[in-house]
């Protein structure tokens, strides 16, 4: 094997060599353990193998394959920003650009006045829980008695 580096920066984020590839990879924000073992695989990496050895070309390689998975032979089905909403292409966003898309898409629903845009300006939930019993702050918490 070759020399041992506790560090390894892929993507712009430093990754703890001590750990499984794939478990290391999952550092990146936007890659979990399941997209980080289809990266492995399309590399020709061992998943298991720790991150500190890992050459220079190889992690060039990763970080190709993190640009445009689709084209590298990931399905379409794993991206995590499947028909983007202004290119329409299959795209698999991590770090900065992934919290940057977030916060784009959650302005749009508000610009639009959507419902999504309205919970979200009020702080409510958005997925049709309810709210009787939660999602409480301040003085609705609790019951008070009166003082006599």
């Amino acid at each position: 094997m070759a020399d041992f580096r506790h560090i390894v920066r892929v993507a712009g984020v430093d990754l703890d060599g001590n750990k499984q590839l794939r478990w290391a990879l999952t550092g990146i924000k936007g890659i979990g353990i399941n997209f980080a073992t289809m990266v492995c695989r399309v590399a020709g990496l061992d998943p298991f193998q720790k991150a500190g050895y890992l050459t220079d070309e190889q992690v060039k390689l990763i970080e190709e394959i993190l640009e445009d998975p689709v084209k590298h032979g990931i399905p379409p089905w794993a991206v995590n920003r499947p028909k983007d909403y202004e290119t329409g292409r299959d795209m698999h966003l991590i770090g900065a650009k992934l919290v940057m898309a977030w916060r784009e898409d959650i302005n749009r629903l508000r610009r639009i006045r959507a419902y999504r845009g309205i919970r979200h300006e009020l702080g409510l939930p958005l997925r049709g829980q309810r709210t009787r019993s939660n999602f409480r702050r301040g003085t609705t918490v609790g019951v008070r008695r009166k003082k006599k």
